[in-house]
């Protein structure tokens, strides 16, 4: 076990070294390809209407001159230790980890992020919490009375979740409910301030994500217990006298809970890096509205810094799903 922890590990870190590399050159490498100039990379960092001389300042001051690699490797330095930019009269300084420096607003990325994480982080792990109990508890009874009544009207429900945009049920659930009926609040309340309406201003939130990735959920896990159900070890589970509860959870739900990890491990570290619609719908100030905000202003330090983030929190939970595949099914910790 402890050595497939470390395998893992190690291949966590060169993949978010291969993740880094790709993003990098995704903002600094693509656009010369497509024909972009230096001198059009730089006039981003100045604003509208820039002159040749403030261009020609940020291209020397920010080394967008200088080789890729040499602007990779003070990009990597600068998540560890820290970096200067000679930006203006005195240098400015970004601390680690220094995932940018918007010169358009004058602060760094990582602190501006980092005070957009509550947000995102309550909207994310509600929601979660809620898509995945749902879905899987709708899935598995749908599963055993497979042609029932609930079974035809959980899966209609599911394929409309999986139809209707996130924009669509998010705008309809605030008129319905905030401004039509007030039960709910539209208003983020930090959770140490008062849990009662932070609970309150995140339940509409949380079960219009929700209801996206809960109808997923319990297709898939519909299509596994089905398929799970019908396996010799089942059958062998019930000759042995254990009780349908017992096969169901133990047997046939821990089967079937593979594909379920490998896609919440995906969707959960997609939503901590920035639920964009969700919180731009309800004009919740976290880490997604933080990158709308970017690409409305252009503001590409912003944005390469949200990339890197979610990106981190992708392989981050994609190994966290690899450790928790050792303990659902131990024929993967000899792969």
């Amino acid at each position: 076990m402890f050595v497939y922890i470390i395998r893992r590990s190690i291949a966590a870190v060169f993949l978010l070294l291969v993740v880094s590399a790709i993003t990098f050159a995704i903002f600094f490498l693509l656009p010369r390809l497509a024909g972009g100039t230096v001198d059009q990379l730089a006039a981003q960092y100045v604003g509208k209407n820039p002159s040749k001389e403030s261009i020609e300042a940020v291209k020397q001051n920010l080394g967008l001159d200088r080789p890729l690699y040499e602007q990779y490797g003070e990009f990597i330095k600068g998540l560890f230790v820290g970096r200067d930019f000679a930006f203006g009269p005195e240098p400015t300084h970004c601390n680690a980890p220094c995932f940018g420096y918007s010169f358009k607003r004058h602060v760094e990325v990582w602190p501006e992020m980092l005070d957009r994480l509550p947000v995102t982080a309550s909207l994310a792990f509600g929601a979660a919490v809620v898509w995945l109990v749902s879905g899987v508890a709708t899935g598995v009874i749908s599963a055993l009375r497979p042609g029932s009544f609930f079974d035809r009207l959980s899966m209609s429900v599911a394929l409309a979740g999986v139809s209707l945009p996130m924009f669509f049920t998010g705008i309809l659930s605030l008129a319905l409910f905030v401004y039509g009926v007030p039960l709910f609040t539209n208003a983020y309340v930090p959770l140490t301030e008062n849990p009662v309406k932070w609970f309150q201003g995140l339940v509409l939130p949380w079960c219009t994500l929700a209801f996206l990735y809960s109808a997923l959920y319990a297709r898939l896990t519909r299509a596994g217990m089905l398929e799970t159900m019908g396996e010799d070890f089942i059958r062998t589970a019930r000759a042995k006298g254990l009780r349908e509860r017992v096969v169901v959870t133990r047997h046939g739900l821990r089967a079937a809970l593979t594909p379920i990890v490998t896609i919440f491990g995906m969707d959960f570290g997609l939503l901590l890096g920035g639920a964009i619609v969700t919180e731009t719908v309800f004009s919740y100030a976290g880490v997604g509205q933080f990158a709308y905000q970017s690409i409305v202003d252009n503001d590409l330090p912003n944005l390469l810094g949200v990339t890197m983030f979610a990106a981190f929190f992708v392989v981050f939970c994609n190994l966290v799903v690899d450790l928790v595949y050792a303990v659902i099914d131990p024929r993967v910790r000899v792969s």
